[in-house]
């Protein structure tokens, strides 16, 4: 008995580690005030020592929002995954198959180049069931639009 085909999400549907994102972004701002913090309540510091704690304090901030920044966002037209540092657009066609194994940190595109692209936007890290559920149906969007004869 083969599992039911998921719907078809409604166009546009951004797929991102929702929980994994709010758990950063907490954590930096988290960071970010107590380091401050403690920079302004030390006594005997100098203006320069208090300016290295808040940018190390930023630093810290910049680097979990960069690690929150992963999606994976499909339209009509194709697919646009925006990774740690690179952002790529690929039409349906270029999509040849949505991998996502038991053990993979994310979803894998199989692209028609013969490579394969990380989509750090659908990973199974603290909400796999939602990560599975959100690779079906970005499966099933790139099967439905990719065999699609557009004239």
């Amino acid at each position: 008995m083969s599992a039911p085909a998921p719907q078809l999400p409604a166009l546009p549907v951004t797929f991102r580690p929702t929980r994994t994102r709010a758990v950063l972004l907490s954590v930096g701002a988290v960071m970010f005030a107590v380091i401050t913090g403690v920079a302004l309540l030390l006594e005997n510091m100098s203006g320069g020592e208090r300016a290295s704690f808040v940018f190390t304090a930023a630093m810290f901030f910049a680097v979990l929002a960069l690690l929150s920044r992963p999606k994976v966002v499909a339209d009509d037209t194709g697919v646009t995954v925006v990774n740690l540092t690179r952002t790529r657009r690929l039409a349906w066609a270029e999509i040849l198959r949505v991998n996502l194994r038991p053990g993979d940190p994310w979803v894998f595109l199989d692209l028609s180049d013969g490579t394969s692209l990380p989509a750090l936007g659908i990973q199974p890290g603290i909400a796999k069931e939602r990560a599975i559920r959100d690779a079906r149906a970005l499966r099933a969007l790139a099967e439905s639009h990719g065999t699609r004869q557009d004239g």
